[in-house]
Parts: structure tokens; sequence; C-alpha cells
């Protein structure tokens, strides 16, 4: 649904300094995850992290299970995956696809032309050199048996990034609060009790495997060990250090556990190190002393300095963007008043609660904050939070949309430095991505298929059927373009354009030409994890150009280009690219009226598959809109439609930005109620099923898999802010069920910031903000106004003005 048009729109050009713009409010009462019941699963638990360290927080009361993790902390060892002779067999793969021979040239991929050795080990590389993330450990509180529990209450406050835990037992009141430090690097928990000398517990780490805990000092445990770096064994070494500051009472040794006995009040200090050098983190040689390092740091400090600087660090990036979703409802607000499971639940019963799209949207947002920092990794499938020696599909970085899709809110929800760890990465695997490129295409520039690591794997995955997608390495160079549209960075911008640039080449070496159209084409290439039927009845995956690469090199081109112009740099390099890029094959129409997925218009044998990679040109990219490209729009509707609803959660989160951009708002409310939808166990005798949410909002893929989260946070930006259309678009695709709201901070291309104020499904009024200023598109419905904005100034508009009238500051 679009959002009415106004009888006007005033826009005023104001000299305004930043300083002078009206703030960022104060985030509602409605930031908080909360339960009536410990959690008894990790999807229950409560996420908290500073970018590297990680806890899950269960809030039990007899004993209490806080899940530790470190970022860096992944098995494996850097390998040499790519087959050097690999090109060898190209110009026969590329024969046998030419001659329409795809089954053959799929064989021939899949015997000489994936990675060597044991790759991801099919998602499951604990043990082989790829590796995978894995769980740091557990910390344990035991409390012992005692009388009925009341007035039981857990919490996630997104304002703080502070859980905690509050309970009545015999008469007292507990307290338990957590947070995990970017300041002073430690997690930091702290237990009180409303009596004196009430804090009696056991205190232990612990992990599955491959760990040896001893303590070490008074009052304080460590743990060490060296995971399995898939030749000899001996991998990757780490240390995780509890510290015990007990008020009152006594701590003793019990074994290689702590008991406390007796305290008033007791502060718990975890510090942890791996000597990890590779793309980011510390680079720290001595796992044991760095860790002991941070934990003497953080001890010095009382708990309220602690605390002070974690809430002040959190709160700069937490701050910049407030979002309040209303629709008058009783309900709603009725809603608006259960704890967060119930409301999943209230949700998929047919309630409604705009409020808890609002704090979906902050949740995102909070997630990002703390798996991501400037420095340390990028979130990876999982963010940073992982239980398990296995994690699903090794908790790598997925090319085909997964990690990508963890940074879609980056920009657009005002969180653009915190992208900086994924444009290191992309930097990171120019160097190994060069010796692929070689490998198997013979070619020069750098090239990264379907899935890598913190050890900088780019070959092809193990199999044919997924692993030969070509254009991983080309959907990554959009982000170190998108990060310059957002900011206009030109320093930036210098550094980021040569690894554009030799991402290009690569393409502009590998290209081939297909003989029915002298289109140029990718090949050999996969569309991401999906299959087709030819004509005889086989079904197969290898193929000539699917749509998704024509569109990813018609936008890395361009991207390159642009960049080329804004730098005045390599004006032969771009004549190329235009030439190139003018070849490439287009958009095509099938027998259905849909979007062909590949370069024949062949059936799917999965119609309703969860990746929807042709419409790649609908969003991220936007070569494809309702009113530049109507009869394309056209046709990704129709694509959509035939695919359905249904998918995973990540599916579903994309789907909702497809129809956002579509300008269907009613359509992409509805797909985030799906990805809302509760799955697992809810804690209180509800247990759902299939895709969408758990109890701690994380998505379910179903397992857990964080790339939903971030893409359901940017489809809700999406729905209210676009700027793909060098237009600042207020309100593009606002659902009815979101009548009333206001947002502040949201970014748009081009260095704007945006505030907005609706009622009644209307825009009442709206400021945005021009960094370095310039020539500014503001449209609202179909009514477009063009202003100057000097550097630093702003436009209002205001929508309850009779008149439309420019005037001048």
């Amino acid at each position: 649904m679009r959002a009415p048009v106004p009888q006007s729109l005033i826009l005023l050009v104001m000299a305004m300094s930043p300083a002078s713009l009206p703030a960022a409010e104060s985030p509602g009462d409605d930031l908080q995850l909360w339960y009536e019941e410990p959690a008894t699963h990790f999807t229950q638990s409560l996420p908290l992290g500073n970018g590297r360290l990680g806890a899950m927080v269960f809030g039990g009361v007899s004993e209490e299970r806080i899940v530790l993790n470190e970022n860096t902390l992944w098995s494996g060892s850097r390998q040499e995956a790519d087959r050097p002779d690999a090109h060898q067999c190209l110009a026969e793969i590329r024969r046998l696809l030419l001659a329409g021979e795809n089954i053959k040239a799929q064989a021939l991929v899949l015997g000489a032309f994936t990675c060597a050795g044991a790759g991801s080990g099919q998602g499951g590389g604990a043990n082989v050199p790829y590796g995978c993330y894995q769980v740091l450990g557990n910390l344990w509180l035991r409390f012992g048996e005692g009388g009925e529990v009341s007035e039981y209450r857990r919490e996630l406050d997104l304002s703080e990034a502070v859980a905690r835990v509050s309970y009545e037992r015999d008469g007292v009141t507990y307290e338990r609060e957590c947070f995990v430090s970017a300041p002073d690097q430690v997690i930091a928990i702290r237990l009180m009790a409303s009596q004196q000398g009430k804090l009696s517990f056991t205190v232990a780490l612990d992990r599955p495997e491959r760990s040896k805990t001893e303590v070490s000092g008074p009052g304080e445990v460590l743990m060490i060990g060296r995971l399995n770096n898939g030749t000899d064994g001996n991998g990757m070494r780490y240390a995780a250090r509890l510290r015990v500051l007990a008020k009152g009472g006594s701590v003793s040794r019990e074994g290689a556990s702590l008991r406390v006995e007796g305290a008033n009040e007791v502060v718990l200090l975890i510090a942890a190190a791996t000597d990890y050098d590779g793309l980011a983190g510390r680079h720290t040689p001595d796992p044991v002393a760095a860790s002991l390092a941070d934990m003497d740091h953080a001890a010095r400090r009382s708990w309220r300095e602690l605390r002070q600087r974690h809430v002040a660090d959190y709160w700069r990036y937490f701050d910049r963007v407030s979002l309040t979703l209303d629709d008058g409802s009783p309900k709603s607000a009725e809603a608006a008043k259960l704890p967060t499971n119930r409301r999943l639940v209230a949700l998929k019963e047919g309630g409604s609660d705009p409020a808890l799209m609002a704090l979906y949207f902050q949740f995102g947002r909070y997630l990002l904050i703390s798996s991501s920092r400037p420095g340390g990794l990028p979130a990876n499938l999982q963010g940073l939070w992982a239980e398990e020696v296995q994690t699903p599909w090794n908790g790598d970085y997925h090319l085909d949309i997964n990690v990508q899709m963890n940074y879609w809110p980056a920009e657009v929800t005002n969180l653009s430095d915190l992208h900086q760890p994924m444009l290191k990465l992309i930097g990171w695997l120019q160097e190994p991505g060069e010796r692929t490129a070689r490998s198997y295409y013979d070619a020069s520039g750098w090239v990264a298929h379907v899935i890598t690591n913190v050890w900088g794997f780019t070959s092809p995955g193990e199999h044919a059927s997924w692993g030969a997608t070509c254009s991983g390495s080309a959907w990554l160079c959009e982000h170190l373009w998108e990060h310059y549209a957002f900011t206009l960075d030109k320093q930036y911008l210098a550094w980021a354009y040569p690894i554009m640039q030799a991402s290009a080449q690569f393409y502009l070496d590998m290209l081939i030409e297909e003989p029915k159209h002298h289109w140029l084409v990718t090949a050999p290439s996969n569309s991401p994890e999906n299959s087709y039927r030819l004509p005889n009845g086989e079904v197969g995956q290898i193929c000539l150009g699917p749509t998704m690469d024509n569109q990813i090199l018609r936008e890395l081109f361009g991207n390159c280009i642009r960049a080329s112009e804004v730098l005045g740099i390599d004006e032969d390099f771009r004549a190329k690219l235009v030439a190139t890029r003018a070849r490439l094959a287009p958009n095509q129409i099938g027998k259905y009226g849909q979007l062909q997925e590949w370069l024949e218009d062949y059936d799917e044998p999965e119609q309703h598959h969860r990746h929807v990679s042709h419409l790649y040109g609908l969003y991220p990219y936007y070569e494809i809109t309702p009113t530049g490209t109507p009869s394309l729009a056209r046709a990704a509707r129709v694509s959509l439609e035939r695919r359905g609803d249904a998918g995973t959660g990540w599916s579903l989160a994309w789907k909702a930005n497809f129809w956002a951009r579509l300008g269907e708002g009613n359509r992409a409310a509805k797909l985030l109620r799906d990805l809302l939808n509760p799955t697992g166990d809810m804690g209180f005798n509800y247990a759902g099923g299939g895709s969408g949410s758990y109890a701690n909002l994380f998505c379910a893929h179903p397992p857990f898999q964080i790339d939903g989260n971030f893409g359901g946070c940017a489809s809700i930006a999406e729905m209210l802010l676009q700027s793909h259309n060098g237009e600042v678009h207020l309100l593009p695709a606002l659902p009815e069920a979101w009548p009333t709201g206001q947002v502040k901070g949201l970014r748009a291309r081009g260095d704007y910031t945006v505030d907005m104020v609706w009622e009644d499904g209307k825009l009442r009024k709206a400021t945005v903000r021009g960094g370095r200023g310039g020539t500014c598109k503001v449209r609202y419905g179909e009514e477009v106004v063009e202003v100057r904005m000097r550097r630093g100034g702003a436009v209002r508009v205001d929508g309850a003005l009779s008149a439309l009238s420019p005037l001048r500051g």
C-alpha cells in the first residue's frame, strides 16, 4: 500500500547546524524482551555481546547456565583448497554447456572443478581443515534446591544491552544482572539478594571437548584448550578466565570449581582470548596472558564504573535511531503488555501488535551492535552466539546471500561504522581469491564462490550442485559501493575501488559469448542452490549465465564505472566496462510471465524454493523498479507469487524486502508476520513449528540463523524509507497495520538522515538532513520536489500545510 499523497508538501530549506537539529528521542518503554520463566533451550536464552565476546543467559533458579562465545574461536586452519590445474578442464566444461550437454558438464565439474579435499565437510567441518565456529564454553552457577519461586522475571533491555533475572524464594528477592563490555572486554555479572548473607552457590566453567579447567588462584578459574586444525590436531589455542569478587561470606575451592558461601553481593568477571592471527581480531599470541591482562584491567573498576562505561559505549550506536509504530487499537495495547513469547503466539493467533514490529526492528540493530564491531570479525551465520562444537553449517560466511543479509541494515539503520568488519573481510579475500581465479579460470583479478571462513577459503564448494556459484565475490563488492553511496566518503572509496576493480577484471576475463544471442555470460555457474529441469526431464544445477549473475555483474560494472568517475581515474578500464556491460545477458520474461531464473526458460522441480536469486535486480540491487522498468517489475511480482510466501526464516525476510521495493507494504507486513511465527518451545506449553522466530526472537531457518533477523530489520526500514532511485522516498511502502508512527535517524544514500512522523497513514512531517549538502530530491507518493541544501543543512517536509511553497532560511 502506497502512502496517500497529501494536498501539499512544503519544503523548508533551513540553514541549521547539525547541533541545532532535534536529536533522536530516547527509546520508549517497549524496548525489552521479557519472560515469566527461565530458558530451557538455547533459543529461549538472551543474547549479549560486545562484538567479540558473547553470552547467552538462561536465567535458571536452581541452576544458571550462561553460554560463552569468543568470535575468533574456530577449528580448522589455513589450507590450499584450490586445484591448481582445474582450469585445464574449463574449456571442455564450457563446450558441453554451449552444446546443451549440461548434465555431462556438471559431471565434469563435480570430478575436476570443485575444491580439493573435504571442503566444508558438507556443512560439518569441525574436524576438517575448513573448520567450524565453536562454543567457547559454559558458565554454571549452581544454587541448589529451595522453596517455591514467585515473581519471576527474565529480561533483555535493549536500551542498555543488559540482561536481568529476578525472583523471590524463601522470602528473599534475588537479582542478577549481566552485560558484555566493549570498553573493558569482559562479561560482567552481578548477583544480589535482599537479605545479607543469602548468596551461596558453586561456580564452574566447562566445555564439551578439548578443555582443561583448574582453579588458578584465589577466586579464579582458568579454562584452556586447543582445537582441531583438521590435520595434526594442534589448532587454535584459547583461554577463558573467571574471577569471583564477593562482598561478605567466603570463596573456597571445590575441585576445579569455586564455592561462594554466605555472600551479600557477588560480581563475576569473565575474560577470554584466542591466538587467532588472521583477518581481524586482537592478534594475541598468548591467550592465557591476554585473558589475564583483560581481567586485571576490568577488576580494578567498580561495578558502577564498568556498567556506566558499557552503557555509554553501547548507547552511542543504539541511540541513533528510534522507532514507534501504533495502530491505536486497545488489543494492540494489551498485546504489548504480554511477555515476548506470548506476544509471538498472540500475533500468530490473529492479534495486532505494531509495537512488536518496532521491537523486532530494534532487536535487529541490537544484534548487529553486539556481534559486529570495528576491528573484529564480521557477524557469521549465528552472529557470534553458538552452543555447539559442530555449529550448523559451520557457523561460517555463506556468500550467496547470508553474510550479505547480515549487513543489509548497517547503512540504512545508521550503523554504518559497524559495516567495517564485513568490508575488511572483502578486502582480505582478494589475495586468496587471486590464486583461485588463476587455478580455476586462468584469469586475473579475484573470485570467491559460495562459502568462506576465517582462514580465507575462496575455492568452489565440494559439490557441483551448489559450489560452482561464481558471483559471491561480486555480490560482496556491492557492500563496498553501498558504504560509499550512503557516506560519500571519497577517502574510503579510494581504498575500496581497487578491490572492486580487481573483481570486475576477473569477470572481464572469464565471461564467454553464448551462441544464440551473442550475449556475454558466466560459465560454469549455478543459480544459488536451485535446480532446473531440462526438456528431456533431466534435472541439473550447472548452467550458463544464470539471471542473478547477469544482474550482479551489471551492478558491479556500473558501480566501478561510477567509482572511477568520482575518483577521476581508470578512463580506459571504465570504457571497457561500459562496452562489456552492454553485452551482458538481459533480464528475460518467461512463459508464465515470470522473470526467468536461467538463460533458458527452464521449468523448476521445486517451484517454492527458498532462494529467489533471480530477483537480485529488485533487491538489494535496483535495476528493476515499478516506475523505471514496469514490465520487469510485473514479472518479478509473478515470480514472487509463483514462489509463494512460505520459506525459511531468511527467505521470508528477503521476500519482505522485495514487496517493499514493489511498494506493496501490506504484503511486506504479511511476510514480517510470517517471520514472527512462533517456532520451537515457547516456554509455556506451546510449541510452534516451521520457520519464523524462536522465543528469544532469534530467526528460525530452522535451525537458528541470524540473517533473517537482520533481513527483517532491513525490510522494516525499506518500508519506511527508500533512496535507491536517486530520491529520498518517504513512506514508500507503509502498511495499513502501521497507520501511526514516528522514526528518527534512518539513513539515505547521498549522506542524508531522515526523521518522519505520520498519522492515519499520512505523512505529517519529516526532516531530511544533508551531511555533505548538494541537490536532494524528496519524494512522497507521486510528488517529487528538488531542493539544494548546503553542507549540514536540512529540508523540512510538512504535509499539514495547504500550499506548496519552497522557502529559504
